[in-house]
């Protein structure tokens, strides 16, 4: 997937003053009903059914029975809607933490895992992302290097931090995590989202596909060119193991080893 667009190529402080609330209001003009939070939830309905390219001023405009320069009135672009798009599904699902509650002392609270839940935190996070990305495929198409930093976003960073700062890394190491682990949940979901697109494009199935070269990898096979390919089994490309699970299971376990280290000073 070709990426087409950039989180924050349009007028970033514009984008923050919408994000945060401090924009100022429409004041004359726009249509009865219509508000920014219409026009990004039918941005982002409009990405998801047909992607991102397809999200313009003018075709929203269509979507929503208004008009073009009606839209303008609320969002000045298409840049910085698509900073409010990127937002608002980020935000799904990701809460700020609860404030935490004084608990008695207790003998047993000494002894208490130091760090109970950063696993699950990452691994709970991992899983919300790789869902995000099967809910809005669009957001591969995003160059989210500069984000802006919305509510949505700034939420889930708080959420994953409040599960992972008592791992004993150091700040810049808790944001390290973070990015790790959704660079392997982007390359997963990349991978998943292309073999969804390719089936859509070429109406080919995988067993169609993979079908069509089995005569020629038969004979390769037991040409004795290829031994560690030829031996390996036959479900070593099948669909039944969980490769997303593999790794990710391999990637926490390289984690608590230095979480471990760190804890043991």
């Amino acid at each position: 997937m070709t990426t087409t667009e950039s989180s924050g190529s349009g007028d970033v402080s514009r984008s923050m003053e919408l994000l945060w609330g401090t924009g100022e209001r429409a004041t004359r003009g726009p249509k009865p009903g219509l508000t920014l939070d219409r026009i990004v939830t039918a941005a982002i309905e409009l990405a998801d059914a047909e992607g991102l390219a397809a999200v313009s001023m003018r075709r929203l405009s269509t979507e929503l029975g208004a008009g073009t320069m009606s839209l303008y009135r609320h969002v000045p672009g298409r840049a910085e809607l698509v900073d409010l798009m990127l937002d608002r599904v980020q935000g799904e699902g990701a809460h700020a933490p609860e404030p935490a509650t004084a608990e008695p002392h207790t003998a047993d609270s000494d002894t208490a895992e130091p760090h109970p839940g950063w696993r699950k935190t990452v691994e709970k996070a991992a899983r919300d992302e790789l869902a995000l990305y099967q809910a809005h495929p669009w957001l591969l198409s995003v160059n989210q290097t500069r984000p802006v930093l919305g509510p949505g976003a700034v939420g889930g960073m708080e959420s994953m931090l409040a599960g992972i700062k008592d791992t004993g890394l150091s700040d810049p190491e808790l944001i390290s995590v973070i990015i790790m682990v959704s660079g392997y949940v982007s390359g997963v979901a990349r991978t998943q989202v292309h073999a969804v697109e390719v089936q859509q494009v070429t109406g080919i199935s995988d067993d169609e596909f993979w079908r069509a070269q089995e005569p020629m990898l038969s004979t390769v096979m037991t040409s004795g060119r290829y031994p560690l390919m030829a031996a390996l089994s036959p479900d070593a490309f099948g669909p039944d193991f969980d490769h997303f699970e593999f790794g990710l299971q391999r990637l926490l376990d390289g984690l608590e080893v230095l979480v471990e280290q760190r804890t043991k000073r």
